[in-house]
């Protein structure tokens, strides 16, 4: 199986443990293992765990963390969960359960490139329905629809969306599903990022509970803080869960038992940790905001949801290069557009800690003023 290069994960990978103040990260704020129990009342937890077995356990995921996820949804039950290797797992299980070659694939553009590559590696042929500045970095409906054809096997869209922060508001999102349903498709909506609304009047229904034709894929590390238990899940009708299944038998047995535990505990206080979350993101943003609006050299559609932005730089410079300027002058890091093969833009993470963006703020300032 061909695949193409992972752009901005190669670039991740290349450059992140090089850098002092590190703007690239997409996660928020993630927790130290001690900041999460005190966060629960739990520091005795690994107490009760000294008596648990290392076996592979629950292999769709444990009980009590299967029923914790559900609760996330209106319509969901713990057989409509499958636990997977992050939400990059739960995506590239959905597809390589769901798509055969010659089936059309529809995915948003520009997005994590997993969303569309993955399908074409499967021998897809894959439709990209492109996403606008002046459309607010949404997708039209109406050209989704001109893109759907007799062979259209998966709609794939993400919201909040990564790179952009988009939002797809409830009307939108119930257009796109019907039109899924009409095709006879599926939906699959990345939702990692999910909850992490910057106006705290948002809200935005998953489109698992829209529509019976939608399989939705979420994540513990963006909006749990939690990306080292490399969780994440499916969220879908059995029928779709079952097929799953079937292909995950070939890719994964079950996760480890300690991860699933942790994972079930912050489950029980995810009100908690959407708390903390949200203040940190919204903090941010203001501060992100307010930096932009003195800064000339520097525009941007602004995120309406988590904890990324794309921003559209006025250097006469590729994204790359300034990027990697950044990293060799300022000890900061941010990814180039051209990691989304959009030339002109960087992508910004803002859910680090405050003083870490307000210090990788400042150095960009200076970088940009070398260049004025």
């Amino acid at each position: 199986m061909k695949v193409d290069p992972f752009l901005v994960e190669r670039f991740m990978n290349t450059y992140e443990h090089e850098v002092e103040l590190n703007l690239a990260e997409t996660c928020v704020d993630p927790f130290t293992l001690g900041e999460f129990l005190a966060l629960v009342g739990r520091e005795d937890f690994f107490e009760e765990l000294k008596e648990t077995q290392l076996t592979y356990g629950f292999i769709e995921g444990s009980p009590g963390l299967r029923q914790g996820l559900a609760n996330l949804y209106d319509h969901m039950k713990p057989e409509n969960i499958l636990v997977a290797g992050g939400a990059i797992g739960g995506n590239f299980l959905v597809f390589y359960s769901l798509v055969e070659p010659g089936d059309t694939v529809i995915s948003v553009f520009p997005a994590y490139q997993q969303l569309y590559s993955v399908a074409k590696s499967l021998g897809a042929n894959v439709k990209l329905l492109p996403l606008r500045e002046d459309n607010q970095w949404l997708p039209c409906a109406a050209e989704l629809a001109e893109l759907v054809d007799d062979k259209t096997k998966l709609i794939v869209i993400n919201n909040p969306h990564n790179p952009t922060g988009s939002l797809i508001d409830a009307d939108l999102l119930k257009r796109i599903c019907a039109i899924a349903e009409e095709a006879g498709a599926y939906l699959l909506c990345d939702e990692a990022y999910g909850g992490l609304y910057v106006r705290p009047n948002d809200f935005v229904p998953s489109a698992v509970d829209l529509s019976e034709n939608a399989v939705v894929t979420g994540s513990f590390s963006k909006a749990l803080s939690l990306t080292g238990l490399r969780l994440g899940w499916i969220a879908a009708s059995t029928q779709i869960i079952e097929e799953c299944m079937l292909h995950r038998d070939y890719t994964t047995i079950s996760h480890g038992v300690i991860d699933d535990a942790l994972a079930a505990l912050a489950m029980k206080h995810v009100d908690r940790i959407y708390k903390r979350n949200l203040k940190i993101i919204r903090t941010n943003h203001l501060t992100l905001s307010r930096w932009i609006e003195n800064e000339p050299l520097i525009d941007w559609i602004p995120p309406r949801a988590g904890s990324v932005a794309f921003l559209r730089h006025n250097l006469k410079m590729l994204s790359e290069d300034i990027c990697l300027r950044l990293i060799q002058d300022k000890g900061t890091f941010l990814v180039p557009g051209s990691c989304f093969e959009m030339e002109g833009f960087l992508r910004m993470g803002y859910g680090c800690k405050t003083e870490i963006l307000k210090a990788g703020l400042s150095r960009f300032k200076d970088f940009l003023n070398s260049y004025r």
